[in-house]
């Protein structure tokens, strides 16, 4: 007679996950700790060492003057400008509405006109503002202020703008997220990401000019500078984790939010920044959209080939990624692929 094997003795019990070994415990308490001190650094530093570094300006007037106005401005702030001398302030006024510099100094017979544009940045024009009328003070010099393009009377101090370029390029890792939680498919998820773009950057768009009065330029030609950074964002996520996986959204975090935020120089400037980080965050999805918008907003697409050649960059890797990731996940499984086979899950 054979007796039936026992269910309870003879099954194979679950499998256990086995602990993790203690070196690994501390390569992963090493990373956290390096992770929030990096976090603490990139976040604090720039607005620690915020201050005037390499700001092209210009100066217009006799020689021998601005020769003596140029040595003043160095001696006021070592390394804080980048003087150009022109030859008239037509073209002075004129470089700084192409955002080629952000002020200009002006010398005249009755003292020195100092011409901001406070939408290239609030910030910037207080700093030059400041320092150009300490400079005058100091030489019993009289100083004139002109703004020549200031922000919409709705919103003078471009709040909206400085704020709403962010959660543009931080909303694509908000949609990237959401589409790979909830859309299976990835011709899905490539067509759900575009409507995100699409339809945010125009929402986007319409709240800041037609509610917010932040901007007063082409609604159409602006948002589709902010469909480029929202696509921009999303598909760079996207991409990065159907191609890498954990360690993608982890790239994502960094260049969005642990170094795209603070470095982006929204709030003030590129140039108030430390260098080199305040050039690197241009090359980032948040600073590159941010100047975006404010060149075709209110500067009529001045200055906005390298933010465009920028954000085509991380839209198109980020497409690119997604359809190698793609092709790599159908290959290792046979048959239709799913999500789950189709993406590496370390």
């Amino acid at each position: 007679m054979v007796t039936a094997p026992s269910p309870t003795r003879d099954a194979p019990s679950p499998t256990r996950s086995a602990p993790s070994s203690w070196p690994r415990v501390a390569v992963m308490t090493l990373a956290l700790v390096g992770a929030i001190m990096t976090l603490l650094v990139a976040f604090a530093l720039p607005g620690i060492e915020s201050g005037l570094h390499d700001v092209p300006v210009a100066v217009v007037g006799p020689a021998q003057q601005t020769a003596a106005l140029t040595e003043r401005l160095e001696a006021a702030a070592p390394g804080g400008f980048e003087v150009r001398v022109l030859t008239s302030a037509e073209q002075a006024r004129e470089q700084i509405l192409d955002r080629e510099v952000y002020g200009a100094l002006i010398v005249g017979d009755s003292g020195v006109t100092l011409e901001v544009a406070s939408a290239a940045s609030p910030t910037m024009a207080t700093a030059l503002t400041q320092a150009v009328t300490s400079l005058g003070e100091a030489a019993s010099i009289p100083v004139q202020v002109e703004d020549v393009r200031p922000f919409p009377a709705d919103d003078p101090k471009g709040v909206g703008l400085s704020t709403g370029a962010v959660p543009l390029a931080l909303g694509g890792w908000i949609a990237a997220v959401g589409i790979m939680a909830g859309v299976r498919g990835a011709r899905q998820r490539l067509l759900t990401g575009a409507g995100f773009a699409v339809f945010g950057g125009l929402g986007l768009v319409a709240i800041l000019q037609y509610w917010f009065g932040t901007i007063d330029g082409s609604y159409w030609l602006t948002s589709l500078g902010a469909m480029l950074g929202a696509g921009a964002a999303c598909f760079a996520v996207l991409g990065l984790q159907r191609m890498f996986g954990k360690v993608g959204l982890g790239l994502a975090v960094i260049a969005l939010i642990l170094l795209g935020s603070p470095l982006s120089g929204l709030t003030s400037a590129p140039e108030l920044l430390p260098a080199p980080w305040g050039a690197i965050g241009q090359f980032l999805p948040p600073g590159a959209t941010g100047t975006l918008l404010r060149n075709l907003a209110l500067f009529d697409g001045a200055a906005t080939t390298v933010p465009i050649l920028v954000l085509a960059g991380w839209l198109l890797a980020g497409l690119a990624l997604f359809g190698a990731g793609t092709l790599r996940g159908r290959r290792r499984t046979p048959g239709p692929a799913t999500e789950e086979s189709a993406a590496p899950t370390d």
